[in-house]
């Protein structure tokens, strides 16, 4: 409905009568809202097509149509298509002209957005008048006003240096001004700002952990309007500077995303492709595992740049002593891998086995990144790894196994607590389990993979999680193996229904084993759909169980009636 009258004014708005369009503007503030993002892109769309066909009709915009822009701008869920549809529609709006909506009253409203409450304690946490990812909606905003409107464009970035600069700033304005500055200076050099980056190094230091994220993402962008000027700066600052050295490796990353965008960008960006790469490598054993992430996030990012020389280099790393090389170079492939077609693929495919055989890494975590990187792309592009599954399978898994030796006891004050160090990796293979049920079922040993399901459904809290999920799935996948194995499957799910948490314990225990119990329920509901499970002595005993205990029957009475209304909508929207 809303492409039919923006397809019209689009062909033919010379034709029509630009009085109407008032009537249409009257209609259009309800369309504008969080709920559907869909509707509100394509409203902003017609907008800007009203705006270029007849901008002089624009004037009823300021209090009918921008009240609702600017709710919708507080809006963490704004994203994506819609704001770019928002930003192209500004655009046009403020180079019109038009009294009430030109350049210094946008602005004004636009601030009005971020004024900043009393902080709500004394260690420097502020609490924003809206939601912290609405701030770069509105620094978006922003910025298009400024490119749309240069010279007065130019006098806002004085003032925003000097907002950064002034101690008395709040932080709502501090962290718009250094977003705003990144907006602006991804797409405008402004390395003739002599004080810009001193302002920017400068709140690398403040006490606010969003402000000094704001500083980050704001080097980056900036650096990307001119890499001549800023990327040496950046990359000086990444070796002389170890206390900042995670948040210039942010700033790093957001250059490289920012020049991997076009064809034209990456040919600007190809000449410091090296120079940065021995930067990384340089990095990539600190022990710190924050870090680690960012320069495996910026290899990725690199070696999908130049993927014939880069992802060879990468390889050949898989050889380093360091088990923190190890584990950097294993996840740096995790961000090559998407569910878009890319020129890496055909070598990454071709390569990604020796990749995987890490998973038999001496090195736990080592192991455990490889199985983080064999989900992503068991996710994302199975074709990758489709046919290494006789390979990988048996490594996988081997790590859904609770080993002892991993296992400690520590002690707090008077108390003894037992530490699993095995967890983490045990999770990562049951989730790499799950994600193949959807993109691999066909490959899969369907008894053996039972098997590991039911050594989860007797493990910790978050695995016991997972592989109730698992059986959900494997109910409708592959109900005839589930029926021959319910006894052993459904055993493990009674005991967790019938397990009662001690009186002293805490709150957050309780929590959890009743979740624990509507999870357990859930695969219950989904075992009684499958043909014939009525005729098993194990699951009716669960079902007499829980029929005997009215709190667990009302439970399960309501979790089959979620599942029924679940299958009725599904029925409804096929």
């Amino acid at each position: 409905t809303l492409d039919l009258p923006a397809t019209l004014l689009a062909n033919n708005g010379s034709q029509l009568a630009g009085d109407s369009l008032p009537n249409v503007l009257k209609e259009i503030p309800p369309l504008i809202s969080e709920n559907d993002l869909h509707v509100s892109q394509l409203t902003f769309g017609l907008l800007t097509t009203m705006a270029v066909v007849h901008p002089l009709t624009m004037t009823p915009v300021r209090d009918g149509v921008f009240p609702a822009i600017l709710r919708i701008l507080k809006s963490p869920l704004l994203q994506g298509g819609a704001l770019n549809a928002l930003l192209d529609f500004l655009k046009v709006l403020v180079g019109i002209g038009l009294s009430g909506l030109g350049f210094a009253e946008l602005l004004q409203d636009l601030l009005q957005l971020i004024q900043n409450p009393v902080p709500q304690s004394p260690t420097g946490a502020f609490s924003f008048g809206v939601h912290r990812q609405a701030f770069y909606s509105i620094a978006k905003c922003t910025a298009v006003l400024c490119l749309a409107c240069p010279r007065d464009g130019s006098k806002l970035v004085t003032e925003l240096i000097e907002n950064i600069k002034a101690s008395a700033t709040s932080d709502a304005i501090r962290l718009h001004s250094l977003l705003t500055l990144g907006e602006i200076g991804k797409d405008t050099d402004l390395s003739e700002r002599s004080d810009l980056l001193l302002v920017i190094e400068d709140s690398f230091s403040h006490s606010s952990e969003d402000i000094k994220s704001a500083a980050s993402h704001a080097l980056g962008n900036i650096s990307s309007g001119n890499l001549a000027a800023f990327l040496p700066f950046v990359l000086r600052k990444i070796e002389t500077q170890p206390r900042r050295q995670y948040l210039l490796l942010h700033s790093l990353k957001e250059v490289i995303s920012r020049q991997s965008s076009s064809a034209e960008a990456v040919a600007q960006f190809k000449p410091f492709v090296a120079s940065i790469w021995d930067l990384l490598f340089k990095h990539c054993e600190s022990s710190e595992e924050g870090t680690r992430n960012v320069v495996a996030e910026c290899l990725g990012k690199l070696t999908l740049i130049n993927p014939t020389e880069l992802l060879p280099k990468l390889q050949a790393m898989l050889t380093a002593q360091s088990a923190y090389a190890r584990s950097t170079v294993v996840t740096a492939i995790k961000f090559t891998i998407s569910d878009q077609l890319l020129p890496i693929d055909a070598l990454l495919k071709s390569s990604i086995g020796r990749f995987l055989e890490t998973l038999q890494d001496e090195d736990l975590n080592v192991r455990r990144v490889a199985l983080v990187t064999f989900n992503s792309a068991a996710h994302n592009k199975p074709v990758l790894i489709r046919d290494l599954l006789l390979e990988v399978l048996p490594h996988l898994y081997r790590e859904t196994a609770v080993r002892e030796e991993l296992i400690r006891e520590v002690e707090m004050g008077p108390f003894k607590h037992t530490v699993d160090d095995g967890l983490d990796i045990r999770k990562a293979a049951f989730e790499c389990m799950y994600t193949l049920l959807d993109s691999c079922l066909e490959r899969l040993d369907i008894f053996e993979f039972l098997s590991h399901v039911e050594t989860g459904l007797k493990d910790h809290y978050d695995i016991k999680m997972l592989t109730y999920l698992m059986l959900v799935r494997l109910s409708s996948l592959a109900p005839n193996a589930v029926l021959q194995r319910l006894d052993a499957l459904v055993a493990p799910l009674l005991s967790t229904v019938q397990t009662k948490v001690k009186s002293n314990a805490v709150k957050q225990e309780f929590e959890k084993q009743d979740e624990l119990k509507r999870s357990a329920m859930r695969a219950i509901a989904a075992l009684i759909t499958i043909p014939d499970s009525d005729k098993n002595s194990t699951l009716n005993e669960f079902l007499a169980y829980v029929k005997g205990h009215s709190e667990l029957s009302a439970m399960f009475s309501a979790i089959q009636q979620d599942v029924a209304s679940a299958g009725t909508e599904a029925m409804d929207t096929s």
